[in-house]
């Protein structure tokens, strides 16, 4: 994929997710970068198989990057662009942006170093509506166990509530609630008990840390104020930091010796297809070789793209598969930024 072709794709995306105003960004930048800059040398020889939404995400490196200026009160020029302004006319759009462009390039060199990252805290709605579905199911407390957690907000979905036809689902007295539009029926009344709660990410960020807060702010869109809204909140919460390191090698040190009266629970929500293919490999074998018994039951929760998502708009697939047995269970459809839920528990 070439690099203005990545562009317009994640403009695509944003368009359909919600975004217009950085939809017209990432448009202007699709056509900003021409060989004879430092920024733009690298972006154009960046050496990765793929450096769209899928890969390496230059364009959401690039978006975020803008949007730390912001944030900063760096660049009085892009700020006067950016929401919660009017939307500009497209010449004063790309002006501010060539601007911004060529007056932080250092900036913007360093902070591209890093690919995104975010904790869509809307993702929390499939945990807690999946934890709902165990709790009615196994009964037991949960440990749970994430990967690819970022900064740990979606560490805490217990700590949330969640708006389904059946009334209130989660926390009784939650730091956020969560609405998304909902299809499907409601869920068990009883809520999960998180007894242990941890994480992983090759570079997990600390929400208490300043610069660390800043990247999980500026890799959010500034046209969704809700959902920066929604962070703030989630971070005021996240007192759980996370393990830096690699997560098959975690998962494996973690399976090994799994508690009797707990259901111990893997996740990951839009972070499998980031990992490698011996990584994806050596968890799913953690995973069926953790030995879980009806007395120490494993479940693995997945919200991931799939085959129906993509232009379709079809969102992630929500799954679980249950040890012992390795039973697969759908659940239903999920928004990649959690504004809807198909729920449709199958059979098993």
């Amino acid at each position: 994929m070439k690099l203005r072709e990545a562009f317009l794709s994640q403009a695509a995306s944003n368009r359909s997710l919600g975004s217009p105003f950085t939809a017209r960004v990432l448009e202007v930048l699709a056509e900003s970068f021409t060989p004879g800059t430092s920024l733009a040398d690298r972006l154009l020889t960046w050496e990765a198989e793929d450096i769209g939404p899928g890969g390496a995400s230059l364009p959401l490196r690039v978006l975020g990057g803008l949007h730390a200026l912001v944030l900063l009160g760096k660049d009085a020029g892009l700020t006067s662009v950016y929401p919660p302004a009017a939307a500009p006319a497209d010449e004063v759009l790309q002006r501010a942006i060539q601007m911004a462009l060529q007056a932080h390039e250092g900036f913007l060199n360093d902070w591209i170093n890093t690919a995104p990252q975010t904790n869509e805290v809307r993702r929390s709605a499939a945990m807690i509506a999946a934890g709902h579905y165990l709790q009615a199911r196994f009964d037991l407390p949960v440990e749970t166990y994430e990967l690819g957690a970022s900064g740990g907000l979606n560490l805490h979905w217990d700590q949330y509530a969640l708006q389904h036809p059946g009334g209130q689902a989660g926390a009784a007295e939650p730091a956020l609630m969560l609405m998304p539009d909902w299809d499907g029926d409601g869920l068990p009344a009883e809520a999960p008990t998180v007894i242990a709660r941890q994480g992983v990410d090759l570079n997990p960020l600390d929400p208490s840390d300043p610069d660390d807060a800043l990247r999980l702010m500026a890799f959010l869109w500034a046209d969704q104020p809700e959902r920066m809204e929604r962070t703030r909140a989630a971070m005021s919460v996240a007192e759980t930091r996370v393990d830096a390191g690699d997560a098959s090698a975690w998962l494996e040190g973690k399976l090994t010796d799994l508690t009797p009266g707990r259901l111990h629970l893997v996740y990951h929500t839009v972070a499998w297809q980031y990992f490698p293919q011996d990584t994806k490999d050596r968890c799913l074998t953690a995973m069926r070789n953790a030995g879980a018994t009806a007395e120490t039951p494993l479940a693995r929760l997945s919200m991931e793209a799939d085959d129906l998502s993509g232009p379709a708009g079809q969102g992630a697939a929500l799954t679980l598969t249950l040890w012992p047995g390795e039973v697969e269970v759908p659940l239903g459809r999920l928004d990649f930024h959690g504004r809807w839920i198909r729920w449709a528990p199958g059979l098993s």
